[in-house]
């Protein structure tokens, strides 16, 4: 049976976030939920998030999961906002306590972050199984974007986070605190092992030239034989060699500063200060 899989994309981030349903119940899970933030202002709002609300809704689903495939570093989470809306829990791969410390020396979080994880629900070793109602499904670290990534896989659905891209935009950068070009290699191996005929979802999409529509699901199969970075062609040594020299010429992502502050902290915002207000940090000459 099919997985039902529901997209939500947000144009201001190139994000896609996903409702995950279980065929034979209610059950749902929701995958890399945005909080719209305005980086002029500091404010946020949840109009990106209330489309996913609006489907649960209607659907009259059941939310179990709420599931990071890694700590975004383009976007701010709107998992607590969701939590507190529809229950379940907060998921991620288990390395984010790899993230929490070295981005909590980054922006100097001090004694009161803690870098254990335990902002989070559940964090998931590789293999992990989650179940949403009756359906099962399990984690695959694919680290290389960040050492926390994780693929979700469900029935013929894989959610792979930032390791790919739609086959004409390529492959995640791994040039952030803890990326390794090497590692991201060996992770899309992990991924192209799945069944060929296996659904990919991929959380954003850029529209690269020559394109005129936003695409988020592909194949094993067509990620294999015309993804322009690492096709079936490529050799190991080849792909981080233009890995890394692709990534020397990238700028930060617009909302880098904001987006990983509060999501090492499961998309909590940082503790409010004496006077009662929230602020994000920005190091200078540092990132």
């Amino acid at each position: 049976m099919q997985t039902k899989v529901q997209a939500f994309f947000d144009e201001s981030t190139n994000t896609v976030s996903y409702v995950v349903k279980d065929p034979r119940s209610n059950a749902c899970a929701i995958i890399d939920p945005v909080l719209d933030f305005d980086p002029a202002s500091g404010r946020t709002s949840t109009g990106s998030a209330e489309s996913i609300a609006a489907y649960v809704e209607e659907n009259d689903l059941i939310g179990e999961w709420i599931l990071e495939t890694h700590a975004h570093a383009d976007h701010l989470s709107a998992a607590p906002y969701l939590k507190e809306r529809f229950g379940g829990m907060i998921g991620i791969g288990a390395n984010i306590t790899i993230v929490q410390n070295v981005f909590g020396k980054v922006f100097n979080a001090g004694s009161e972050f803690k870098r254990d994880g335990s902002q989070f629900d559940a964090l998931f070793d590789d293999g992990a199984v989650i179940e949403i109602g009756g359906l099962s499904g399990r984690a695959i670290h694919t680290p290389g974007h960040t050492p926390a990534c994780m693929s979700y896989i469900f029935g013929d659905a894989a959610f792979i986070g930032d390791t790919l891209f739609m086959p004409d935009y390529g492959t995640a950068r791994c040039d952030f605190p803890g990326g390794d070009a090497r590692q991201l290699y060996r992770s899309v191996q992990k991924i192209f092992a799945l069944p060929p005929q296996t659904r990919l979802f991929v959380c954003h999409d850029y529209l690269p030239p020559g394109r005129a529509d936003y695409r988020w699901e592909t194949t094993i199969a067509e990620q294999r034989a015309h993804n322009i970075q690492i096709n079936d062609g490529v050799a190991e040594d080849q792909f981080v060699e233009m890995r890394q020299r692709r990534d020397s010429t990238l700028q930060m992502p617009r909302l880098i500063i904001p987006s990983v502050q509060v999501n090492m902290r499961a998309g909590q915002l940082p503790p409010a200060e004496d006077n009662g207000v929230t602020y994000l940090k920005v190091p200078v000459n540092l990132l």
